[in-house]
């Protein structure tokens, strides 16, 4: 018996249609033997990979990541196995830039989750103030003046929020060196917003994307929020939960373009280590073939496949949660990935927070993300996707 163990974070939306999926993979493959461990979100969004790595067959990933495994070669670079894996297929067919994510000097994971931030709302509750989903900033601000705007902003939060409104000014962070990391007259609007959302929502330090959507699952008089990480499984109700509806992030202008979100979403990885890399390859390819795609939606999971999203049963089953977010999916932005880039992300949440509770001036907090983003840089060996 050959087996695996792999590790991916604990919450329905990562583990209902990938266990399902793994004991269809078993029930195929009965001389392999693969099991799950998990760690919460924060883990998932800080632990070093070299770490997981030497403890994992397998590891469901955030991208991120990606320039510190091109430097520390802890995983297997999977372009080699491209053919067997369908990758030529898979890129054709992953929704945004989900696929590209993974490639930085080789390819590290294979998508098997996409997301990016996208707009939640309670329809009962915006339909009762005679209102919509607003497709604009000013509308937003309109929505605000009505009803309780919400979002989340604890740590990493707080900084992809920012990097999704700049994005949506034109301004996607950059990883030039000699650049600063978003220009400074879009991060001073984006921050001046962020400042509005907080006013808004004085939970919002608090709340990471799984806290967001609780609060708007609960009772209460939460309305709508523009800025999140969506998780589908809140867009069906459950125990007493209200079922949540998505749509696509609003423009900072008047043009309504939803362009620039911050992409997310999980590739699965198979480390440099695994004793049973052919075993693990053969999962791989499993977990990513389009009806393996379809059905992990269909049992709970956010699939990163383009023609899942597209699917009747899977709309019907989610409240059109991925037909109504797709735009938004589609022009997704690509945050920096260099080596060391991991530090920013952890330490840039709380330089925005600093802003958000008086602490910092706005050009203060510009010149803080700048000064680490190039120290940092400085030291990243320069390597492409």
């Amino acid at each position: 018996m050959t087996r695996l163990l792999g590790l991916t974070w604990d919450h329905p939306r990562a583990t209902d249609g990938l266990y399902a999926a793994t004991a269809a993979f078993r029930r195929a493959n009965p001389g392999i033997d693969v099991r799950w461990e998990t760690h919460p979100l924060r883990g998932f969004e800080s632990t070093p990979i070299e770490e997981l790595a030497a403890r994992y067959d397998l590891i469901v990933l955030d991208h991120p990541f990606m320039g510190d495994v091109a430097s520390s070669g802890c995983l297997l670079d999977l372009s080699a196995d491209g053919a067997r894996l369908g990758l030529d297929d898979l890129r054709a067919d992953t929704v945004g830039r989900s696929f590209a994510t993974y490639a930085y000097g080789g390819h590290w994971a294979v998508p098997i989750d996409a997301a990016c931030q996208i707009a939640v709302y309670r329809a009962d509750r915006i339909a009762a103030l005679g209102a919509v989903p607003p497709r604009r900033w000013r509308e937003v601000e309109a929505l605000a003046a009505r009803g309780r705007v919400a979002v989340a902003l604890k740590n990493v939060h707080a900084l992809m929020t920012f990097f999704t409104m700049c994005s949506n000014l034109g301004a996607v962070p950059s990883s030039r060196r000699g650049l600063p990391l978003v220009d400074h007259a879009a991060g001073q609007v984006a921050l001046a917003r962020l400042r509005a959302l907080h006013a808004w929502c004085p939970d919002a330090l608090s709340w990471n994307a799984i806290d967001l959507h609780e609060a708007m699952a609960a009772p209460g008089d939460l309305v709508y929020c523009p800025y999140v990480y969506g998780y589908v499984p809140y867009a069906r109700p459950a125990g007493g939960r209200a079922a949540l509806a998505f749509a696509d992030i609003p423009s900072a202008d008047d043009s309504g373009s939803c362009r620039g979100s911050t992409i997310g979403g999980t590739g699965l990885a198979i480390s440099r280590r695994c004793a049973a890399p052919d075993a693990a390859l053969r999962l791989a390819a499993f977990l990513v073939r389009p009806d393996t795609q379809l059905q992990t939606g269909l049992d709970g999971g956010q699939p990163a496949r383009r023609s899942a999203w597209r699917d009747d049963r899977l709309n019907a089953a989610s409240g059109d949660f991925f037909r109504a977010t797709l735009a938004t999916m589609e022009a997704a932005a690509i945050r920096p990935r260099y080596r060391g880039y991991m530090t920013l992300q952890n330490e840039g949440g709380e330089i925005v927070g600093q802003h958000l509770r008086g602490e910092a001036a706005a050009a203060d907090v510009l010149a803080s993300l700048d000064r680490l983003h190039h120290h940092l840089l400085a030291q990243a060996e320069p390597v492409h996707g």
